[in-house]
């Protein structure tokens, strides 16, 4: 099964700028450094790369769990750190929803970054990690032309869960995954940034080799093309985005063990 989102790759035009704002305001730590990339590791089980480009780029968004009592603290340590906190229409900067809250925040290069917590996940399960108090990366934005074929492909591939299905967007949930998959027509809230396609890499942590197996067969399926690495890694775009899958140690039980959803359904 897919368990994680084990490494976001985005492109940036500015490696210097990029660290000021995510080791020295958000204070991820960075693990490797050279002249064109740089990574940092915001928990154990996922890495943030950056690889400087001089094209246009496209903002990404992407959604970092919290823990729910933790919440306000995190929004804190932003507002400390002199991170601009987006407001919505009405002023106001967190949202407050039925499950949980939420706040949003861009980078340097315009990459639409989120704080959410939810009420229901257990906490004590994972780790909080640093300042932020991170636990997971939760969700990564796939706008897509077509957003009923992009869904219905992760469901095919990945057997992925579908929620908040309408003609313009969608989730399509796989262990603590959230793919957030709008139309390019649809605008990112809450300032409506417009959802383009981020170049962007994808890996996804999937709990083992026999999961790999039955993605390759379901690529061949569809006609198509996928690269199988020796270290075990497979690669392949889907829908004009690079996805890659890898056997990492995050716990396969641990959906469940927050208390997340569909980590107990088979439903749709």
């Amino acid at each position: 099964m897919i368990t994680h989102f084990a490494q976001l790759q985005l492109a940036t035009v500015s490696i210097q700028g990029v660290k000021q704002f995510y080791q020295d305001q958000l204070k991820f730590p960075v693990i490797s450094e050279s002249i064109n990339e740089i990574r940092f590791q915001p928990t154990d089980f996922v890495t943030l790369t950056f690889n400087e480009t001089d094209e246009g780029l496209h903002p990404a968004h992407f959604a970092f769990e919290v823990p729910f009592s933790e919440f306000d603290v995190v929004v804190s340590v932003l507002e400390a750190a002199k991170v601009t906190l987006l407001k919505w229409p009405d002023g106001r900067i967190i949202d407050q929803f039925e499950t949980g809250k939420n706040v949003y925040f861009r980078d340097g290069d315009g990459n639409l970054l989120e704080i959410i917590a939810h009420s229901y996940i257990k906490e004590g399960i994972l780790q909080a990690y640093g300042d932020l108090k991170i636990i997971y990366l939760r969700e990564i934005g796939f706008p897509a032309d077509e957003v009923k074929a992009c869904r219905e492909m992760f469901v095919r591939l990945f057997d992925f869960k579908l929620d908040k299905v309408t003609d313009n967007f969608s989730f399509a949930i796989g262990g603590t995954a959230h793919a957030v998959i709008p139309s390019k027509k649809r605008k990112w809230i809450p300032i409506a940034m417009m959802a383009l396609q981020p170049t962007m890499v994808v890996t996804l942590g999937v709990s083992s080799r026999a999961y790999i197996k039955q993605v390759q067969d379901r690529l061949e399926e569809a006609d198509i093309l996928f690269e199988e690495k020796l270290t075990g890694e497979l690669i392949f775009k889907l829908d004009a985005y690079c996805i890659h899958l890898i056997v990492t140690p995050f716990p396969e039980d641990i959906p469940a063990r927050l208390h997340l959803p569909f980590a107990f359904r088979d439903d749709v």
